[in-house]
């Protein structure tokens, strides 16, 4: 069975906007061409990507400004396969570990998987802040603006109607490509 998810990127360090094209390009290689052990059973294919935002630090602030983007994926992956496969494009990509809001090559976090609700210890869907986060709902609304949040039940563009500072959301360039 296939579902749509929606994936976010992130970058502040390096190329960003580099970073962010070599997530996206790794995302559309088949799970299971890595040494990852053991190789997530499944496909992954990209649908959409929402144009690139840049936007200032959440959390840690005295750090450099994020390059963000959503993309629209279509999985068999089951939702841990999933969260395993994004977990191995970072490593790869040479994220480490560091403070939490702190700055990073590449952070791909798993927004929505359909419509489920997952709670477990290394996964929770959806993402759980998405809604008080501009620099997600700008971009997830370019993709999916009358998407209802599976526990909120409101439309991804009321969620944006009423985040905190969406105006420091800015776009800064074009949708990675597909």
């Amino acid at each position: 069975m296939s579902v749509t998810a929606y994936l976010g990127l992130g970058s502040n360090l390096g190329d960003r906007f580099n970073n962010l094209r070599m997530g996206h390009e790794l995302l559309r290689l088949p799970p299971g061409t890595s040494t990852q052990d053991p190789p997530p059973r499944g496909i992954l294919t990209h649908l959409r990507s929402s144009p690139v935002y840049e936007t200032a630090p959440w959390g840690i602030t005295e750090q450099p400004d994020f390059l963000n983007c959503v993309l629209e994926v279509q999985t068999s992956l089951s939702p841990q396969d999933l969260l395993r496969w994004v977990k191995w494009i970072e490593a790869t990509m040479g994220r480490e570990e560091g403070p939490r809001f702190g700055p990073r090559n590449i952070d791909i976090d798993i927004l929505l998987y359909a419509n489920l609700t997952i709670e477990e210890p290394d996964l929770q869907v959806p993402h759980p802040r998405m809604q008080q986060r501009a620099f997600v709902l700008v971009p997830l609304a370019d993709l999916a603006p009358r998407l209802l949040h599976p526990t909120l039940g409101r439309a991804i563009e009321d969620l944006v109607a009423n985040v905190p500072e969406p105006e420091g959301v800015r776009r800064w360039g074009a949708p990675l490509a597909a």
